[in-house]
């Protein structure tokens, strides 16, 4: 078990990782100027790849946290309240996931509205994600 559950831990901060930079890569692309035509494909390429490599990560964190809960018991039965809790988190971070990949596709099609502080404010949800998925399984407050 302690394997499956260093691998989760693993692939979770790297997913992370990713939703924590590419929200920085659409607060440069909402700060280029039209006329940088170079400076934007060199930002889409790597906001690109880098959301196939985030979502390349969050597949195996997924199923190493869905073996941690369904194959050895973690979090189940009376008194788990976190779990349940943890669980909402993890659903808003896919969410998020999601919603990254829906602003990519805007920013690819030229339909982007946003300013760059408003990707500055997007930008800090998975860090709240992330502390609050944190704390419920290290604290397990119920």
């Amino acid at each position: 078990m302690l394997w499956v559950k260093s691998l989760h831990i693993v692939f979770v901060a790297s997913w992370f990782a990713g939703l924590f930079y590419l929200p920085r890569i659409f607060v440069n692309l909402a700060m280029v100027p039209p006329e940088s035509i170079a400076e934007r494909a060199r930002l889409l390429l790597m906001a690109r790849k880098l959301m196939r490599f985030t979502t390349f990560l969050a597949v195996p964190a997924l199923a190493f946290g869905l073996w941690l809960w369904l194959g050895y018991g973690i979090g189940r039965g009376p008194g788990n309240g976190w779990m349940h809790a943890k669980l909402v988190l993890v659903l808003v971070a896919l969410g998020y996931h999601h919603a990254c990949g829906a602003l990519l596709r805007r920013f690819e099609a030229g339909i982007d509205r946003h300013s760059h502080r408003w990707y500055r404010w997007f930008n800090e949800a998975p860090v709240f994600l992330l502390l609050g998925i944190v704390i419920l399984v290290v604290v397990k407050p119920f």
